[in-house]
């Protein structure tokens, strides 16, 4: 874990510039937001997600998160078919906010094309310097 500014940023997990980490988990891609995410939206409040067998599809959005700052969209870091959404973060949304890497996971999808599309996202070092240009342009 490196910490750019106060944002969290994981190892082992790739990265979407629409603020979604992706683990892979075998065969299957679980996603989520990522802390720069949940810190910007501030207090979320409501969750709007998809239900299993949903398609969802890279750089699409899937659903919608609600803070008291704002409203804005989940974007699909990946294609594939969800297989399990998390119930909990939708009577609990505010567990995005205080566990975005853990409990706080949205999705748990089988992706499509998953070699392919893995080369749209951001490894790790990318992230780590992605993040600091967002936390440098935020100032």
């Amino acid at each position: 874990m490196v910490r750019v500014e106060q944002y969290e940023v994981p190892e082992g997990l790739y990265y979407s510039k629409d603020f979604v980490w992706v683990k892979i988990e075998d065969d299957k891609a679980r996603l989520g937001i990522t802390d720069y995410a949940q810190k910007t939206l501030r207090e979320i409040v409501y969750a709007e997600l998809p239900n299993p067998g949903t398609e969802v599809k890279q750089n699409e959005p899937f659903g919608t998160l609600e803070s008291v700052k704002s409203v804005s969209d989940l974007v699909a870091a990946l294609s594939g078919t969800i297989e399990e959404v998390n119930e909990e973060i939708q009577s609990n949304p505010e567990i995005l906010n205080e566990d975005p890497y853990g409990k706080g996971w949205l999705l748990l999808i089988k992706p499509n094309n998953l070699e392919t599309e893995l080369v749209n996202l951001m490894d790790f070092d990318k992230a780590v310097e992605w993040h600091k240009t967002q936390a440098t342009n935020k100032d």
